[in-house]
């Protein structure tokens, strides 16, 4: 399965009862295997979960830590980029180089490197010598 049809199939499965607003994630590990999730929204807001975060968990409990590619899609007019913090998740897992590919639900489709989405982030270099 492709990593758009993946992100638009789990799209369809979201939580999102408060807002409506389903988003759809699928990441190609560094395995060749893809992982998907869709946001789970939560009535205390900020204890929701992102598309991209729930892929994210996928993932890595399949024993994956590396990402090579990612496709996010949401249910808006124009092509929505993730959350900052989902941004540093990526970041976490993928190089600055990983393509993003974000899409609306009519097929709309915008793509971006990590490092573009993210830049100057926050990595493991700035943990060394702790």
């Amino acid at each position: 399965m492709s990593l758009k049809d993946a992100a638009e199939k789990v799209r369809e499965k979201a939580y999102a009862p408060y807002s409506k607003f389903k988003v759809g994630a699928a990441i190609l590990g560094q395995d060749g295997q893809v992982y998907s999730g869709c946001n789970v929204e939560n009535v205390a807001y900020p204890e929701g979960t992102c598309a991209e975060a729930g892929a994210i968990a996928a993932m890595v409990a399949g024993g994956e830590t590396r990402l090579t590619e990612v496709y996010v899609v949401a249910d808006s007019p124009f092509p929505v980029p993730p959350c900052g913090g989902c941004r540093q998740k990526l970041a976490e897992f993928g190089s600055p180089d990983v393509v993003v590919t974000m899409a609306s639900a009519d097929g709309i489709e915008k793509s971006m490197t990590i490092g573009e989405l993210l830049p100057g982030a926050f990595g493991a270099e700035h943990m060394e010598g702790n």
